[in-house]
């Protein structure tokens, strides 16, 4: 792949995580063979992963009403963390997710 094929995959791994969830990450994981790609698509991965486990929390949270805050702030932290890799990502720079669990190593 060329260098511009390389940082476009880098990028579409991490905005796919906004529309697709997990989805869009894990075919650009499972399809790419550019080891710099891969490595962003696995960061985003495991982010995408992690959100559905604090998803998961936040509607068991909901009985005591602090859980429909924190849907909300799941969804601005999505959007924003994935703002954030895909222009680290467009750098050639490779971001790590903050509160990102490490599934995929």
């Amino acid at each position: 792949m060329s260098k511009e094929d390389t940082k476009t995959m880098s990028i579409l791994a991490h905005v796919l995580g906004i529309f697709t969830g997990f989805i869009g990450p894990l075919i650009i994981y499972l399809v790419t063979t550019d080891k710099t790609a891969k490595i962003h698509a696995k960061n985003a991965l495991n982010w995408q992963v992690s959100v559905i486990i604090y998803w998961i929390i936040s509607f068991i949270l909901m009985i005591v009403l602090i859980g429909f805050l924190l849907i909300w702030i799941l969804i601005i932290l999505d959007i924003v963390f994935c703002i954030l890799a895909a222009v680290n990502a467009s750098k050639d720079k490779v971001w790590n997710y903050p509160l990102s669990f490490k599934f995929i190593k």
